[in-house]
């Protein structure tokens, strides 16, 4: 099993910047593709970024969001910057072994998720 802890989140403004974390335990991750995906009030969940043997952005992310990750710490960020309004979302953090970059972006394809945490941007 694997536990996901995402932290970061919080009330900002247009045009700023926030990093999420997403910490791994239960199992070292550094072999699994980890995924961020967001949901917005009455919105179906909406892939973000996703980090592997490769790294894959959502259209509107590409520019602004960047994902990385730390095998020594077992951990996962994404750092978004020039945040907008229609960024305001719970952000979720995602785990799953063996994803080809289309699977990466469907939510069902992880067996592993975090609580979220709840990125505001007022405008």
């Amino acid at each position: 099993q694997v536990q996901l802890v995402e932290s970061g989140g919080g009330l900002v403004q247009a045009g700023d910047s926030l990093r999420l974390s997403c910490v791994a335990s239960g199992r070292t991750v550094s072999s699994y593709a980890m995924g961020w995906f967001r949901q917005a009030p009455g919105k179906e969940r909406e892939f973000v970024a996703v980090i592997s043997w490769f790294s894959y952005y959502a259209d509107s992310m590409k520019g602004r969001f960047t994902i990385s990750r730390d095998n020594a710490k077992n951990t996962v960020y994404l750092q978004m910057n020039n945040l907008k309004p229609e960024d305001t979302a719970v952000y979720y953090c995602a785990a799953a072994q063996g994803l080809t970059i289309a699977q990466a972006m469907r939510p069902t394809k992880y067996n592993y998720w975090g609580q979220g945490t709840l990125v505001t941007v007022s405008s």
